[in-house]
């Protein structure tokens, strides 16, 4: 990495107070980024709200540049959304379905995006078809293969699921996909920050993003890409006088570049807060920090697979900083508290967050310990034996 863990360590002081594991639902932001969303705030405070926006503009409008670096597009290409749902939905009610159309997915798929297939299908008689697993727990290519017909108009997947540790197989389907006309849409809240991404490598032709999870960011922003090729053909599926510009009173023209998948309002210290989180990962180098929290969660799995009572859930031949377990005799959700009064943070999910996935595998909820590349191998350790203690 090109900080020293020392580094990373001073610039996020949490760190001192409590051991965070759950990055995968909001990490702990570095110091820079603090800084930049308190200083807007306080700008805001004493020049008042559009005065402090105007006055920022500049880097306000770099942001765009640092979230195309980090996701390997091109600024104009970018939109800044009030958060990662928000930028999900407006991709995805812009596509065009008709009766017989398909969605292909795969059975990790978070709640939130299948819930607005089901609504969507009901309205409009398109049909969700969910891809098959190869034998780790991962979409098998193959069966993508099989499916790809006239009437698929759209492939989304989540990049990392939000309960396990798996990666999925993300690259291998977009080349699959390179010369079908189905909109590959690609749902990035948990690998932005976490993996490298690079969405002309992905092949995927919209990508969405959240600033709170391993990015660093603020909460209550994220952002999306969308290449140049379906902007031209998108039209969101609302607009405001940000998205479009009233022309006449009774015409108006959509903007040509990502913005059209914004609206006015949002969260302007959040914004320049997302930036700096970009800038941050940056810095810190993808790659290696990448392969650290890797290793950090695989040495918590084998730390845990030695623990009496103790089943490591996470899928998949590929695996991130994930981790995902259950304890006998212990609720997920009641374990959480414990660790949590012992100065641990880690999370739950729930059948309500990953139903196909989870039914499937008989699980209604699971512990979820998420790591960062901040995190050292001695909090491993303490969360090990905290947790080999409350288990006797």
């Amino acid at each position: 990495m090109k900080k020293t863990l020392e580094q990373l360590r001073k610039e996020t002081p949490g760190c001192l107070k409590r051991i965070h594991f759950n990055n995968a639902g909001t990490a702990l932001s570095p110091q820079p980024v603090v800084d930049v969303v308190q200083d807007y705030l306080r700008l805001e405070q004493e020049v008042g709200g559009y005065e402090a926006e105007t006055l920022k503009s500049r880097e306000l409008e770099s942001v765009y540049s640092s979230l195309a670096r980090l996701v390997g597009c091109s600024p104009h290409e970018v939109a800044v959304t009030q958060n990662a749902t928000r930028a999900w939905d407006m991709l995805f009610y812009a596509i065009p379905l008709e009766p017989g159309d398909k969605i292909l997915t795969c059975r990790s798929e978070y709640a939130s995006n299948y819930i607005a297939f089901l609504q969507r299908c009901r309205a409009t008689g398109a049909e969700i078809v969910v891809l098959v697993n190869d034998e780790t727990g991962a979409v098998c290519p193959e069966s993508l293969l099989a499916h790809l017909d006239a009437k698929v108009r759209l492939v989304a997947i989540n990049h990392i699921p939000t309960n396990s540790g798996l990666i999925q197989p993300a690259e291998e389907l977009g080349a699959l996909l390179k010369e079908h006309p189905a909109f590959y849409l690609l749902d990035a809240c948990q690998s932005v920050g976490q993996v490298p991404l690079d969405v002309t490598r992905l092949g995927c032709d919209a990508l969405t993003a959240t600033s709170r999870k391993y990015l660093r960011g603020p909460r209550g922003v994220g952002f999306l890409y969308c290449s140049s090729d379906w902007l031209a053909k998108l039209e969101p599926p609302f607009l405001d006088l940000h998205a479009a510009t009233w022309t006449e009173s009774d015409k108006y023209e959509v903007r040509k570049d990502g913005k059209k998948f914004e609206t006015y309002e949002l969260f302007v210290a959040g914004k320049l807060g997302l930036g700096r989180a970009a800038e941050y990962a940056l810095e810190v180098g993808e790659q290696a920090s990448s392969r650290r929290l890797v290793e950090l969660a695989r040495r918590t799995r084998e730390g845990l697979h030695e623990l009496p009572g103790v089943t490591v859930r996470d899928i998949g031949r590929n695996q991130g900083g994930i981790v995902t377990f259950t304890v006998e005799g212990w609720k997920p959700a009641e374990l959480r508290q414990a660790l949590f009064e012992r100065e641990i943070n880690i999370w739950t999910c729930t059948v309500r967050s990953a139903r196909l996935d989870m039914e499937a595998r008989e699980l209604e909820e699971v512990c979820r310990a998420s790591l960062h590349y901040y995190n050292t191998e001695d909090e491993i350790e303490e969360f090990l034996i905290t947790l080999k203690g409350l288990l006797r």
